[in-house]
């Protein structure tokens, strides 16, 4: 069990989760684990929001939600991949625009 507080403007919060492990570690190394995992997970949200404005996608039938967000990290990780010397937002906009630059980012990835 990890307990989370913090304070913002608003007050105080409290929050309790629970996790699952077969690892045997001390207090010291379950909370390094427990904070790396979540820090790799704000970043790649906080990357798909910024990149692909993904809070504001009002898909909700089916499957269609999943389908989109798995869309969307592949087309982070060829963005990543590509060697162009712009932003992840910038790259993407240039992909939408620029056929002749989709192409490449697809052509690099090996697509």
């Amino acid at each position: 069990m990890v307990e989370s507080c913090r304070q913002n403007q608003g007050g105080a919060s409290r929050e309790r989760r629970y996790h699952i492990s077969s690892k045997e570690a001390d207090a010291e190394a379950f909370a390094g684990a427990v904070r790396g995992h979540w820090g790799i997970e704000n970043q790649l949200h906080w990357v798909l929001d910024v990149v692909f404005n993904a809070d504001q996608c009002r898909v909700r039938q089916g499957n269609a939600a999943e389908n989109f967000a798995t869309l969307r990290k592949i087309a982070l990780n060829l963005l990543k991949q590509h060697g162009a010397n712009l932003s992840l937002k910038a790259k993407r906009k240039k992909a939408g625009w620029d056929f002749s630059f989709l192409c490449q980012v697809l052509q690099e990835s090996g697509f």
